[in-house]
């Protein structure tokens, strides 16, 4: 049973840091992309950041450059997400994801390039 668990959100001021883990397990991950998304109240679900699992290629929604980092921990089967110099409006419930592989990397900014999704953590940055 494929199961990816995030952890690590809550509530900090503006311009405070958060990390977000997301534990994978249940298959072997290894060559998959691993992404994470956001959705805020009202507001259809965001691409925030992917990496494929055991290369170098990262991906970031333009908002978020500079500010977050996504890594892996091939180890520790985990992905993380950095998140620095927080704005309220990354309020959101954060949600990690894996997908196959692919050759067109627009896929990756979207919902439909994943196939598991995790149960999702709060981040609430207050002003």
């Amino acid at each position: 049973q494929v199961q990816l668990v995030e952890s690590g959100g809550g509530l900090v001021q503006a311009g405070g840091s958060l990390r977000l883990s997301c534990a994978a397990s249940g298959r072997t991950f290894s060559s998959d992309v691993m992404g994470w998304f956001r959705q805020a109240p009202g507001k259809e679900r965001q691409f925030v950041a992917a990496k494929a699992w055991s290369g170098g290629s990262t991906y970031y929604l333009d908002s978020v450059k500079g500010r977050f980092t996504v890594s892996t921990d091939n180890a520790k089967n985990t992905v993380y997400l950095q998140m620095n110099s927080l704005k309220p409006e990354d309020t959101a419930v954060y949600y990690c994801a894996s997908g196959p592989p692919s050759s067109i990397s627009s896929r990756y900014y979207t919902s439909q390039g994943y196939a598991y999704w995790g149960q999702g953590t709060q981040v609430t940055v207050s002003s």
